[in-house]
């Protein structure tokens, strides 16, 4: 039986093939993501560069030999590869366990393909069970924590963290999350929110999916 070390592992490297002739692709953040770039070592002389979306990634990435291109100077990426903390039947997924989840979304809007990886451990169906983190500007730490009360869930300050944005992240435990898009929309429009961890009004166009020593292919339905 394989260890979910394992299984990660094993999904990372079938996600490769993906890769394919794109020349330049964006690389997301996690565990999941890292086996990724260990794998990506082994093709990176056919890779022209990659969008990093965190410092973490970027400096894996240079270590590997993979030149880092800032997003700024490309018009699209044409693949964008990252992991989840949770997904649903719609390709759906709650991002942010480890604080990126801004960035990651940005990459995630600014490609045509977005492919996620992630283990069976991950499946649910209704969101909720893990944390939803919302990225805050610190100013609007208490304002915002306020506003989330009042959308029914129960805000959590991370202590002891900070983003590569220089921010403060909420993790909202509680909530019965029965439409992802409504409370990703309602969070977006609170004043002092930088971005939450709902990635539902964009999902993952392609979800790859171990279980033990099988590779399961979920697809978004536009």
């Amino acid at each position: 039986m394989m260890t979910i070390e394992e299984q990660k592992m094993k999904v990372a490297n079938a996600a490769l093939k993906y890769t394919g002739d794109h020349r330049i692709i964006g690389v997301g953040t996690g565990s999941t993501v890292n086996y990724f770039i260990d794998a990506l070592a082994t093709i990176n002389h056919h890779l022209e560069g990659a969008v990093a979306s965190s410092i973490a990634t970027a400096e894996r990435l240079k270590c590997i030999g993979i030149p880092l291109i800032e997003l700024n100077d490309v018009n699209e990426l044409s693949l964008y590869i990252d992991g989840a903390d949770a997904y649903n039947p719609h390709c759906q997924l709650v991002k942010g366990g480890g604080g990126a989840m801004t960035r990651e979304k940005i990459l995630a809007y600014a490609s045509r393909q977005f492919i996620c990886i992630v283990d069976k451990s991950k499946e649910t169906r209704v969101f909720g069970e893990f944390p939803i983190p919302v990225e805050v500007i610190p100013m609007a730490r208490s304002f915002v924590a306020r506003e989330i009360v009042k959308l029914g869930g129960s805000p959590a300050y991370r202590q002891n963290f900070v983003t590569d944005n220089g921010n403060i992240i909420l993790d909202i435990h509680d909530w019965v999350v029965a439409e992802p898009i409504k409370l990703e929309r309602a969070l977006n429009n609170i004043p002092g929110v930088v971005g939450n961890g709902f990635f539902a009004e964009k999902p993952a166009n392609l979800i790859l999916i171990s279980e033990q020593e099988e590779i399961h292919i979920l697809k978004a339905r536009f």
